[in-house]
């Protein structure tokens, strides 16, 4: 027993490195486990203490079980069968797709990294960029909605910060489940992402099992009251005016709502307006089919040189914010109210007479953002630019124009956010923009002119507030 036993050096290591293992994994890992779980629970007690924010137990199911619940729910295996049927597969390979489907769908909600990290960063961010303001939020009408209700922010779709500034800006009301298109699903992002409580869209998928998927997540999502954000329009503005909306997820949440049941659906309008989008130059692309649209590696390049731009003005101390962010929320729509005014039940409705309906619910909540748009300094000096884009005109007489354009979108109640209540300001921070980036220039006799080149930007700003005027 007292014997000496040799044994070689590369066994040794593997020992020890195998024990080092095991001690993770029996004693340390659960240790961690715990610590973690009670740093979650810590910030869900804050959040119901100061900010009246409810867990919904949906949002914090694990995620596996979520995945296996769409597996095996009703409608996804019948739809499962039909599909093995018309596509002559086995059951096991139309199950192993579903799986995959789920998985990609389903976020991983957590709930620490989302308020203590997440919220963080998404406040860095849109601060460290615009200067932030809520214009408008009717909060009699929010304070309305019952505290059971699924609430569903209805958002325009100017640029990919809008998932960031609708995240901060309600933060401290609501916890948002976003859909997020394929454009995310690139490594480190996608994690992040999910963890942030969003789910993965295929927006232009024609595969009737995956849609079955993504409905049926949907629905279980809007019957538990999970708090949503969607953007009807289906994605970003291409011409910065309002797009027709896309009617599928809208239809998801409402084919088997029940107007009579416990739980309502309010839907709140949500509108933003920017004094610059990040991705103006190309989304304009897109309206050209000449045009050079850079990719890949071109336009990483494209990206890179306008963050190192931004960079080099920084460090010369001749940087600017991109001028002023602004979000309006308006008054929400309920369904069970809409439904009954106009004695609609959608679920005993065929599908064509159904989206007919939805249609029309849609085309009025994008009425009801394009009314709430913020008018903001950019888009005010645009518009009057473009009256007459070839001449020169004084900073006098812009000035002039410009506070008569106020007076008549005041006039039509409309929301023009003036920064200071000063609109002489006002109107010189949109100037400044314009001129900053070589779209308005000044001539020896301090004249201003339009870039010819540049027209297409100066419509693009115009257009988020052209729909205000034309009542």
């Amino acid at each position: 027993m007292t014997q000496s036993i040799t044994l070689p050096l590369w066994l040794v290591v593997l020992l020890v490195a195998f024990a080092t293992l095991a001690t993770l994994d029996y004693m340390i890992r659960p240790g961690l486990r715990w610590v973690l779980r009670r740093r979650v629970q810590r910030v869900l007690e804050d959040l119901e203490s100061r900010f009246q924010i409810r867990g919904r137990p949906f949002k914090l199911t694990k995620r596996q079980v979520l995945i296996d619940r769409l597996l095996y729910d009703r409608e996804v295996m019948v739809a499962a069968e039909q599909h093995a049927k018309k596509q002559q597969m086995r059951s096991e390979e139309v199950l192993d797709r579903v799986r995959r489907y789920a998985s990609e769908i389903v976020p991983a909600f957590n709930a620490y990294f989302y308020f203590r990290l997440g919220y963080g960063i998404a406040r860095w961010i849109a601060r460290s960029l615009y200067r932030v303001r809520l214009g408008l939020s009717d909060e009699g009408g929010l304070a309305n909605i019952d505290q059971d209700s699924t609430v569903v922010f209805v958002i325009n779709h100017r640029s990919n910060m809008d998932y960031v500034l609708v995240s901060y800006l309600v933060a401290e009301k609501a916890v948002l489940s976003y859909a997020v298109g394929e454009w995310a699903r690139i490594f480190p992002l996608e994690s992040l992402i999910r963890s942030m409580g969003a789910y993965f869209v295929r927006r232009r998928s024609r595969n009737d099992l995956y849609r079955k998927v993504l409905q049926r997540y949907v629905q279980m999502a809007t019957e538990e009251g999970v708090t949503q954000a969607v953007f009807p329009e289906g994605g970003l503005s291409r011409d910065g005016s309002l797009r027709e909306p896309k009617l599928g997820l809208l239809d998801y949440m409402l084919r088997d709502f029940d107007p009579d049941g416990e739980r309502d659906l309010a839907f709140v309008p949500v509108a933003l307006n920017y004094d610059r989008v990040l991705e103006d130059r190309t989304l304009l692309l897109d309206l050209d089919p000449g045009g050079d649209r850079k990719k890949g590696l071109a336009a990483a390049h494209t990206t890179g040189r306008f963050v190192t731009r931004q960079l080099q003005l920084m460090m010369l101390a001749r940087w600017h914010r991109f001028g002023y962010a602004c979000v309006n929320f308006g008054s929400p729509v309920f369904a069970k109210a809409y439904l009954a005014e106009r004695g609609l039940d959608l679920r005993s409705m065929e599908k064509q007479e159904r989206f007919a309906r939805v249609g029309e619910l849609a085309d009025h909540l994008m009425g009801e953002i394009g009314r709430i748009v913020p008018v903001t300094p950019v888009a005010l000096v645009a518009t009057v630019l473009l009256r007459e884009p070839d001449r020169s005109i004084s900073d006098l007489e812009l000035k002039a124009e410009v506070q008569e354009l106020i007076e008549r979108l005041a006039a039509g109640g409309n929301h023009v956010y003036v920064p200071r209540h000063d609109r002489e300001y006002a109107i010189d921070v949109g100037l400044r923009m314009l001129v900053l980036r070589r779209v308005v220039e000044r001539d020896e006799e301090e004249l201003l002119t339009v870039v010819p080149r540049e027209l297409p930007l100066l419509r693009y700003y115009a257009n988020s507030i052209a729909h205000l005027q034309s009542g």
